[in-house]
């Protein structure tokens, strides 16, 4: 298929990155709203990788890299969590040798290659007009360099970790917030009936949000995050406090996965880089409760706590979207095509106090977002601040 043409023009989707609850309905939300309005909609399958590794030939068997999207396809998926479209961790613009596609090998010789003229090539070979990446900050990312590049882009913010700047809240954070605190109150008669202190990792990169939404829901007495290095002794100290005041002798924790010790640096499961250079973390929450068990008999008459270990990982982005994971994604696949009948394009959809918006694409590349620690997080008692409420967003400490 080549140069498809319809009344209004053509709009390619594609999903990147880790998968969330609520993808689903955001391609819904475009698909049908588009075709209504006259556009046709192409789903690009696997993130980035499907475009770029498209072979512009009639003959070629490309269904590995798109599909054309219709009501009847977004309906039946659209209520479902992960994403129909699949996904990816592709940066075409660093892609190394190995990994070029085999029909362009004999172009592409270098070490790391930037493949962008093959995705600008087969987005014109599909007749592709608009584009709508929905992603967090890798993604969207190269959706920058494609609309400096003269693609006509809007993007949509997706990410558990809600770090994406320049919007309050990014698709898949509430169901996250949503499922750790039910883990974590689930996994309290284990705590609880045998009088130990529970650590749960959660996900959250860079970005404490993640741990501090559900702490300060209830679902923790304490938390420590990527944006403030902790005294292990002062922690160790607080979780015995909390769990010898407690009638069922237990107290939980919420790890950041991004968290670090007073005086070190961030914990990495393995020293392997994905596309956009990041190493995986993952392994402070064993650490923690190690070093928690040994250093609780300070605080505990000699006696040691054991301790639960919980990493949540996996547990809090499968499954279907909350209700906010829901509506959200509706109403930015709606405001998406807002933009994009009105010509308006290189802009990414929000929600900025409350209120739907939308800001320069530009702002995932030129700031980053984290938790401000001064209005808070209380660096003493390691955990959110609770006060000044009044005219604060839905996730209070979410907007910048």
């Amino acid at each position: 298929m080549a140069n498809i043409k319809t009344k209004n023009g053509v709009i390619g989707i594609l999903t990147g990155g880790g998968d969330v609850p609520g993808l689903n309905p955001a391609i819904r939300a475009v698909t049908i709203r588009a075709l209504r309005e006259g556009y046709q909609v192409i789903g690009l399958r696997r993130g980035w990788a499907g475009v770029m590794e498209l072979k512009r030939d009639k003959k070629a068997d490309n269904s590995r890299n798109y599909e054309i999207l219709t009501e009847e396809v977004v309906n039946r998926a659209g209520r479902t969590g992960g994403t129909f479209l699949h996904s990816s961790r592709t940066r075409p613009s660093h892609i190394k040798q190995a990994a070029v596609p085999e029909h362009l090998k004999e172009s592409y010789t270098e070490d790391v290659n930037d493949l962008t003229p093959e995705v600008i090539k087969n987005l014109d070979f599909l007749g592709i007009d608009y584009l709508i990446p929905i992603g967090g900050d890798d993604t969207l990312s190269y959706g920058v360099r494609l609309y400096q590049e003269g693609v006509k882009v809007v993007a949509i913010p997706k990410t558990m970790d809600n770090d994406v700047p320049g919007t309050d809240y990014c698709i898949g954070f509430s169901t996250c917030v949503t499922r750790t605190i039910s883990i974590a109150n689930n996994l309290r008669t284990i705590a609880g009936s045998h009088e130990r202190i529970l650590v749960l990792e959660v996900f959250g990169r860079y970005a404490g949000f993640t741990a501090m939404l559900p702490t300060m829901a209830g679902a923790a007495n304490r938390c420590v995050i990527p944006e403030f290095k902790f005294d292990i002794d002062h922690l160790a100290e607080l979780a015995v406090y909390d769990r010898n005041r407690n009638p069922s002798k237990y107290a939980v924790i919420l790890v950041s996965e991004g968290a670090m010790f007073e005086g070190g640096e961030m914990i990495f499961s393995d020293e392997a880089t994905d596309a956009y250079g990041h190493k995986k973390l993952g392994g402070i929450g064993d650490l923690i409760s190690s070093e928690l068990k040994e250093r609780s008999a300070n605080f505990n008459k000699g006696a040691k706590v054991n301790i639960v270990n919980q990493k949540l990982g996996y547990l809090v982005r499968g499954g279907d979207p909350d209700a906010i994971d829901s509506i959200v994604p509706m109403a930015y696949g709606n405001l998406a095509l807002d933009l994009l009948i009105r010509g308006i394009h290189g802009r990414l959809v929000v929600l900025k106090n409350g209120r739907y918006d939308n800001v320069p694409l530009d702002v995932v590349v030129s700031s980053k977002k984290n938790v401000d620690i001064e209005k808070h997080y209380d660096t003493t008692r390691l955990r959110p601040k609770y006060k000044s409420f009044e005219m604060k967003p839905l996730f209070i400490m979410t907007s910048e």
